[in-house]
């Protein structure tokens, strides 16, 4: 599947409004960045939670770097075979690396489904 960059964002900015508030309500010094591919070049990852977890923060406050959400947009458009699994992906994508901000580990993810 191929989509430029600028489209691609556009639906990773669609799908972050479908999330429920509650979920993204939470969220504080967070931002959501779309990059073409990890640091390796490989197409496995999709996403990547860049910080600290809230279960893992003791004093947190004013001058610290935002956490970072990244989705990348080749390993999903590697992995999608049209749209609507693209955004399918990209929604699982984002409530992943959301739950590893509140401190959701992977195994917990696993049994919730989202892994």
């Amino acid at each position: 599947m191929e989509m430029d960059a600028a489209t691609f964002e556009q639906l990773v900015v669609d799908e972050l409004d479908r999330l429920p508030d509650e979920m993204v309500d939470g969220l504080d010094n967070v931002v959501f960045v779309v990059e073409d591919r990890p640091e390796d070049g490989s197409l496995d990852l999709l996403g990547l939670y860049d910080g600290l977890a809230l279960t893992e923060r003791g004093h947190y406050g004013m001058g610290e770097l935002p956490d970072r959400i990244i989705v990348y947009r080749e390993p999903h458009l590697a992995h999608a075979t049209d749209e609507a699994e693209l955004r399918d992906e990209v929604h699982t994508t984002l409530v992943h690396e959301i739950a590893h901000y509140f401190g959701i580990e992977d195994e917990q993810l696993h049994e919730m489904g989202w892994a």
